[in-house]
């Protein structure tokens, strides 16, 4: 059995969890503080809620594609494609704002935490740390549904790194706030975030790889969707040829496809995608390390 496919979606997972958990963990320690504890259950069915929502949505995706999979319907293939790449540019764009933002308010966190949940703790039927839980975790879930989302085709693997990662994320927040564990949080985002760049950078690839496919299922279709095309050769939308390295480094074979899973290799690679990931490699890039100077 090939877990590859698991480790990127483990990583995402493991740092939006965390994330998910230091929000909890300031939640719950300012209850203790303030002698509310009783509005513990509230946060606790914040998370549940949370979870639960991101689960279901993570279904309703798989299961969307798994009927377009089945689907008679002539365009299915195509739209299968077309969706998966929407799905990954939106989880290009919600996993870069994030990753950007954590970094520029890591050192208000907790201070901006604490104030909102000052100013929701006069409610004593726990609606409001309900809410403020419920969506720091929803958040951070649905940016990992949506990243698992763009990958849907590699099966149920990829759910087994959220699993894992959401398990590991669960584990360093009850090291910091129930063990009392000093965990240097600054490195290991700024680890986490330098992997996570690079994975997001190869959902790039993949979106370009995906609406190649897409068009190309249409002209077999309706060769008006041809219009579309202006490569030569092999590829419709993509360019010339970068490298073809299908003979030297498979990316279905390992270590061709560790470094497909973790970001974005192909083993065909054309200047249109070559150059979209080092505009956004270099933009995005250069923001969240700027960032984490300031």
């Amino acid at each position: 059995m090939d877990f590859t496919s698991a480790l990127p979606v483990f990583l995402i997972t493991l740092r939006e969890g965390v994330e998910a958990s230091l929000v909890v963990g300031i939640v719950l320690a300012c209850l203790a503080k303030a002698n509310a504890s009783h509005l513990n259950g509230a946060a606790y069915k914040g998370i549940g809620a949370g979870v639960a929502l991101s689960v279901l949505l993570g279904a309703i995706v798989t299961w969307s594609f798994q009927r377009l999979g089945l689907s008679t319907w002539i365009y299915a293939p195509a739209m299968k494609q077309a969706l998966q790449g929407v799905i990954a540019v939106i989880a290009i764009v919600l996993l870069s704002w994030m990753l950007i933002w954590m970094t520029q308010q890591a050192k208000g966190l907790k201070a901006e935490v604490e104030n909102s949940v000052q100013s929701v703790m006069n409610d004593n039927t726990g609606r409001g740390i309900f809410s403020l839980v419920f969506i720091a975790v929803l958040r951070e879930g649905i940016e990992t549904v949506l990243f698992v989302g763009a990958q849907i085709n590699q099966g149920w693997v990829p759910l087994v790194g959220a699993i894992a990662g959401l398990a590991g994320a669960t584990g360093i927040g009850l090291l910091i706030f129930k063990g009392g564990r000093r965990i240097n949080l600054r490195l290991f985002f700024q680890v986490m975030g330098s992997l996570l760049l690079l994975i997001v950078s190869g959902l790039v690839i993949t979106v370009f790889r995906k609406a190649e496919m897409a068009v190309g299922l249409l002209s077999q279709i309706n060769s008006q969707w041809h219009r579309l095309c202006w490569g030569e050769n092999a590829s419709c939308l993509l360019g010339g040829t970068v490298w073809d390295l299908h003979n030297s480094l498979p990316d279905k074979t390992f270590p061709g496809l560790l470094i497909k899973a973790l970001f974005g290799y192909t083993e065909h690679l054309y200047w249109v995608q070559a150059i979209a990931y080092l505009i956004f490699l270099g933009a995005i890039g250069g923001r969240y390390y700027q960032s984490l100077k300031s």
